[in-house]
């Protein structure tokens, strides 16, 4: 029975000698007065938080039991952070909150009532597919009716959201999700704070504040000098987090349920009241182990574990309450026995429940694709721009619409459908470093501050980690964020903000939330003029191995438009994820075979073509030269350009050829592959990221899965860095090795 789960401190037991211990009450407080003297807390309200307490511990518990017999699955508690609940008390019902995984008492309070809650968290413990936010996928705190937005934060990973999500409510726009008067919550542990993400957001936080703009959010640190790290120097978290420029900064008691709340309260109405960042740390306990696999005595002292028991939130509130005279010490003893009793009963139900039984079941909410939907949020869009949004439209750009401006380069077409998307979508919000000032690092996005305004299109702190969170925050409140990175090497010292918190949201909420957000990245390699391997990045790998993301590389200005368009439309109607990664090289590439020949322009198709020339996710383009039944060519990127000149080559010699642009590098066109090269039984694989890992692995693995027979041979760049200067082109796919790799495959 659940009663004689203890955790190795017999905590159960502790808490019942501690509370018999104290003296019987004096004066009885009415449960509408202040539990003490000087507190806005009432007796009432501190009684219904102290039953979320003792609901929070018995969960505690109750997973320790659920593990002893192989049926809990997670156990990570929340003891000694049970004062969290008086920080839900200080909140709006509607404000957001991003809770991390020690916030089961916050849970309890914000919750109808405490079987409600006990039954969501339990039924996540088991794994159970009846769970109601993430349906067994994981054990996460979240409910969309009680404004708790799931995170399974890889250490802090969810503050940069945190303040995306602030900056979003404090601005006014059509989609918004919650009230105006919102604040935005997040919890995070000491060892957090350390972590670079924490410090990004915080940055962020005092930067906005800095630049006089509106940012209400509440981040709270709940310090139980017990992290993965292990304990900080002594002082260490109040230093560094009270020395944050921009954020005010107060601190309590964590275990002490009046304090809490009054300096919850005080904190979260500063912030709703002057629309500022403020940050509370709250100083907790940890009782029992971090989860049912540890020993607690192998990396915390015997003196430290004494003096955490000695602060048990639990007992510190059954003493106020039994000093206000408002309950006995027999009755703390029954009702905590009672909370146990409901939590027990819970356990027992949520045992038999199903799992997840299949991988279409799991993988369900994680990246919905529904072509149909996307196309015909396209027609839609189109529809609006000829009719009641074509006057705008002529006057955004200048009495001069694209397609009546000839060919354009890559960089042009990617502008005007920009400023299409813009037109079209209201929600629709463009930044990044100097996006608005210089229009990016490459220029490609001008004069879209001048034609949209400081609310649409403006600048951000140079650090990615800031730009996804921005991203993230904004397109969980209903915006459509596109946020520009500078280079793809850039992405990568962020990659987590996709990774961990872009990629999760709908898996782990079953769809209740969603981030949409097109992430435009400049990468790629063949830059002559300026390069070495940060700006000529030709590394994919970690972006194609994130579950769900959606992968564009556009080569040519005619496909950039449509496939822009499609990865808007799919985050639109499906909240998809995707990366628009456009080549730098090719940014203002005119010529093709010749100098002179402007080969590689396209003109760009107005709103009338929209929906016929529309590129579904997922497709492939094939380009036939010559007869096009000797050699299938597939690739990507400026491999596309470079397989062309050879391909235009190998026809004078009486090879016909077909040229397959991926376009998509995830999900890859299968399909397509397969049938491309089943058409000619050869296969030439002209990829320029690397060798190992690189996306010519993919395309083979999908051939074999495809049931392609036939020769097959690949030409990738060298597992290498890419250095700067003319020594680049010795690591980077050259023509000359894509024609001897065709005249080998040729020879067979």
């Amino acid at each position: 029975m659940l009663n004689f789960v203890t955790t190795p401190q017999n905590l159960d037991e502790r808490f019942r000698d501690a509370v018999t211990a104290l003296p019987a009450p004096g004066a009885r407080r009415a449960p509408g007065e202040a539990v003490r003297d000087g507190s806005t807390l009432t007796g009432a309200r501190a009684l219904e938080l102290f039953d979320a307490q003792l609901a929070s511990r018995h969960l505690d518990l109750a997973a320790r039991w659920l593990r002893s017999f192989n049926e809990g699955f997670y156990t990570v508690g929340s003891s000694g952070h049970e004062g969290n609940a008086a920080l839900a008390a200080a909140l709006l019902p509607t404000d957001p909150a991003l809770l991390h995984h020690r916030s089961a008492a916050f849970f309890c309070a914000r919750a109808k009532s405490l079987a409600d809650a006990a039954r969501d968290v339990l039924r996540g413990v088991v794994a159970s597919s009846h769970e109601p936010i993430a349906g067994g996928r994981h054990k996460v705190f979240g409910s969309a009716e009680l404004n708790i937005v799931p995170t399974t934060s890889t250490i802090a990973s969810h503050l940069p959201r945190a303040v995306g999500l602030a900056f979003s409510v404090a601005r006014a726009h059509p989609e918004r999700r919650w009230p105006a008067d919102a604040i935005v919550t997040a919890t995070f542990g000491d060892a957090a704070a350390d972590h670079a993400t924490a410090t990004a957001a915080l940055n962020a936080a005092g930067w906005f504040e800095h630049a006089a703009v509106p940012l209400p959010l509440l981040l709270v640190c709940e310090d139980d000098q017990a992290g993965a790290g292990g304990p900080a120097p002594d002082g260490w978290p109040a230093a560094a987090l009270s020395a944050r420029p921009g954020v005010r900064y107060t601190s309590a008691d964590g275990c002490d349920l009046a304090a809490t709340y009054e300096a919850a309260a005080e904190a979260a109405g500063y912030v709703r009241r002057e629309r500022r960042p403020a940050l509370l740390h709250l100083s907790m306990v940890r009782l029992m182990d971090r989860a049912g696999a540890d020993a607690e005595a192998t990396h915390r002292s015997t003196e430290a574990i004494g003096h955490d028991l000695g602060r048990d939130p639990l007992v510190h509130t059954a003493r106020a309450l039994i000093e206000a005279g408002l309950l006995g010490p027999d009755e703390v003893i029954t009702r905590y026995d009672e909370v146990g009793w409901q939590v027990r009963k819970v356990a027992e139900e949520v045992l038999g429940e199903p799992k997840l039984a299949s991988v279409a079941q799991i993988v369900g909410p994680l990246a919905p694709r529904r072509p149909l939907r996307v196309a015909h949020e396209i027609t839609e869009v189109a529809t609006r721009a000829i009719g009641p949004g074509a006057a705008t439209r002529l006057q955004a750009f200048d009495g001069k619409l694209p397609e009546q401006d000839g060919p354009l380069t890559l960089a042009q077409t990617i502008d005007a459908t920009l400023t299409d998307a813009l037109l079209a979508q209201p929600g629709a919000l463009l930044f990044g470093a100097e996006v608005a000032r210089r229009g990016g690092a490459h220029g490609v996005t001008r004069k879209l501050q001048e034609r949209f305004g400081p609310d649409r299109v403006f600048d951000t702190p140079l650090d990615q980690t800031t730009i996804l969170g921005l991203a993230l925050g904004s397109g969980l409140d209903g915006q459509l964020p596109i946020p520009e990175i500078r280079y793809l090497a850039d992405l990568h010292t962020a990659e987590d903000q996709l990774r961990g918190e872009a990629a999760t949201m709908s898996f782990f909420s079953s769809g209740a939330y969603r981030n949409p957000m097109v992430v435009r990245v400049a990468g790629l390699a063949y830059q002559q003029a300026f390069g070495g391997h940060f700006q000529n990045d030709n590394s994919v790998a970690a972006l194609r191995d994130i579950p769900g993301l959606v992968l564009a590389v556009p080569s040519r200005p005619g496909d950039a438009a449509p496939m822009l368009r499609t990865c808007l439309a799919s985050a639109a109607a499906d909240g998809s994820v995707c990366v628009f990664l456009e080549p730098i090289a090719l940014y203002q590439t005119r010529d093709l075979y010749e100098q002179g020949d402007n080969e590689w322009l396209s003109p760009y198709a107005g709103p009338v073509s929209w929906s016929s020339e529309h590129v579904p996710v997922g497709r492939a383009r094939t380009y036939p030269v010559g007869n096009a039944a000797d050699l299938t060519i597939i690739t990507f990127g400026n491999g596309v350009r470079l397989s062309l000149r050879v391909a235009a080559r190998l026809a004078e010699e009486g090879v016909g050829s077909r040229v397959v642009d991926l376009r998509w590098l995830s999900p890859l066109p299968a399909a397509d592959l397969v049938r491309e090269a089943s058409a000619t039984g050869r296969v030439l694989i002209v990829d320029e990221t690397r060798r190992t890992g690189g996306v010519g692995e993919g395309v083979l693995a999908a051939l074999v899965d495809g049931g392609f027979i036939g020769s097959a041979r690949r030409i990738a760049s060298a597992d290498s860095l890419i250095p700067l200067g003319p020594a680049a082109k010795h690591v980077l796919v050259g023509e000359d090795a894509i024609t001897q790799g065709a005249h080998a495959l040729l020879a067979r």
